[in-house]
């Protein structure tokens, strides 16, 4: 089967769209097909957001697009254009970590760090919506990314500390 020409000009076309990264804009030139993570760290040089198995499957890529967390593998660059992303380099504020940041490095919530910024994302996003989750949600909620190195234990303790902190005031 041979491919229009029309065709594969359409599929190579490139749109000028702006990423609003953790509040600042990037204006970049990417075709239709290429995925937001793929966007984030080659067209707007933020490289915390991590590619793992490109098929929304382990949560590494995770990041905060309009307030709901989602797989950035799974979204194309040109879909974001116009909303709200956070990505892990904007929950820290100047050298100030997140309550969340400091709860992973004094609960030991990382091991190799690829999977971190994943879970970080996740986490604040479920406890931004709900900072009084119940453990057992809690626990669901985070076993939908992957970790191979830590068994989670420390992922959970980590993220339960930083819901009490944030809980209790």
């Amino acid at each position: 089967m041979k491919i229009q020409p029309v065709m594969a000009e359409a599929m190579n076309e490139k749109f000028d769209i702006t990423l609003n990264i953790n509040g600042r804009d990037y204006p970049i030139r990417v075709e239709a097909r290429k995925t937001l993570v793929d966007a984030i760290r080659d067209d707007c040089g933020q490289t915390g957001t991590h590619i793992g198995c490109e098929h929304g499957i382990c949560g590494t890529c995770t990041i905060i697009v309009d307030d709901e967390a989602v797989r950035s593998c799974l979204m194309f660059a040109v879909q974001a254009a116009g909303k709200k992303i956070r990505t892990v380099e904007g929950l820290a504020n100047g050298d100030e970590l997140s309550v969340l940041q400091r709860a992973f490095i004094e609960n030991h919530g990382l091991q190799c760090g690829y999977c971190t910024p994943g879970f970080l994302m996740l986490a604040t996003n479920v406890l931004e919506k709900d900072p009084h989750i119940a453990d057992e949600d809690l626990i669901d909620v985070l076993s939908s990314n992957l970790c191979r190195c830590t068994g989670y234990q420390n992922i959970i303790k980590a993220v339960r500390a930083a819901r009490d902190h944030m809980r209790d005031g």
